[in-house]
């Protein structure tokens, strides 16, 4: 079976959020299902989250998706192409590109991982898919309202073979990795305060000299009005209340110890201390302009599968879904509150052999049922492809 993947590749690195983990996780998934992976060489799929809206992103959309065709067009010649799969922002997609390729045949694809805080409805660039892979739960009832083919499964993750075995030793502190915000602060600075024993690394939790100086820049009324006007055409009347609340109504968190803050770590380290914490703490609620900070937007990240996988006794939290992925409390474990994220720290510290039994148990678990290696078969039988 061949695939052809659209997954952010690009040339050079981008000002957005981490995403080349995405591709490695469909390669290497695509390796071991023993599917052919293709890519259009030279394409930067990354260009279209920077490139300014009209005229430069209209001409990357054009550039882009001609490339692809004429590549498909190529391929199709020698060898079938059973479906193409992608990771792509509204504004990426060309629906007149997507219509041609599956005329010709390849039928379209589309994962996307942040529905809940993007959409309050589903965008009508993704209509022509004719299928899509959605891992939220939460996000379920958008693409049923909305009438589109979907599968409801996990975040795609991969790990080698040679870490699919728990930690031979517990070397680190319950642990959090990951970057700061608002409610990440407030969360942990919480359970804290509480009493939790926990160690935080990552970037954006101490200031910096230049956060400490810096000014908040000038703009013209104009601006900002049309800025508030596109806001709302985006989000809705109900998600300019919210963000108006969330800026007249801060969350106060309480301040973390330096002693509790550690340097942010390279690729390697992030997967030795996952597997080697005495508990990987995972964060589920994420910020969102349409959603009250008090009352925050929650669901399962990559982390619920990816920590698992790795061998980790895991603590997250808690959120609708979940338990259609482990049975919590003898898999992974769960809190709803700080001062429930704190208990339960402690909770596991003092058991050993809970620790290595949920161990056992999630990685098994996660190897068994939620690896991209299996939503990649599950869409070949969906979409009915065959090995060619």
């Amino acid at each position: 079976m061949r695939v052809l993947l659209s997954c952010l590749q690009s040339r050079r690195r981008h000002p957005i959020p981490a995403y080349d983990f995405w591709r490695d996780y469909f390669v290497e998934g695509c390796s071991e299902a023993g599917i052919e992976c293709l890519e259009v060489p030279g394409l930067d799929w990354a260009e279209g989250l920077v490139s300014l809206p009209g005229k430069q992103l209209e001409e990357w959309r054009s550039r882009t998706w001609e490339t692809v065709l004429k590549f498909v067009r190529k391929e199709r010649d020698q060898k079938p192409i059973q479906f193409f799969l992608s990771y792509l922002y509204p504004r990426q997609i060309d629906v007149g590109a997507i219509a041609e390729l599956q005329r010709i045949g390849v039928p379209c694809v589309n994962f996307f991982c942040d529905n809940v805080r993007e959409f309050h409805k589903m965008p009508v660039e993704y209509r022509p898919f004719s299928l899509h892979w959605v891992p939220e739960f939460e996000a379920l009832p958008l693409y049923r309202n909305a009438g589109l083919p979907h599968l409801h499964m996990p975040m795609p993750c991969w790990v080698p073979i040679e870490l699919r075995c728990v930690p031979a030793a517990e070397t680190e502190a319950p642990t959090f990795i990951g970057s700061a915000d608002i409610l990440r602060r407030d969360l942990l600075g919480r359970a804290v305060r509480a009493g939790a024993d926990l160690v935080i690394r990552g970037t954006g939790w101490t200031p910096t000299s230049d956060s400490l100086n810096s000014e908040v820049p000038t703009r013209r009324l104009g601006a900002i009005l049309r800025n508030q006007m596109a806001f709302v055409r985006t989000h809705g009347l109900a998600g300019f209340c919210r963000k108006i609340e969330n800026h007249f109504i801060h969350l106060d968190p309480p301040t973390i110890s330096e002693n509790t803050l550690m340097p942010q770590v390279s690729r390697d380290e992030y997967v030795r201390i996952t597997r080697e914490a005495i508990v990987a703490i995972g964060i589920n609620r994420v910020p969102a302009t349409r959603v009250s900070n008090r009352h925050p937007l929650t669901y399962s990240r990559l982390r619920d599968i990816e920590a698992p996988m790795l061998g980790a006794c895991y603590l997250t939290e808690w959120t609708a879904g979940l338990g259609e992925l482990y049975e919590l409390g003898k898999e992974i474990e769960s809190y709803r509150t700080p001062e429930e994220l704190q208990f339960k720290i402690d909770e596991l510290k003092k058991d050993g052999p809970r620790r290595k039994i949920m161990r056992q148990r999630a990685q098994r678990r996660a190897l068994a049922d939620h690896t991209a290696v299996r939503s990649l078969i599950r869409i070949g039988e969906r979409l009915g492809a065959k090995s060619a």
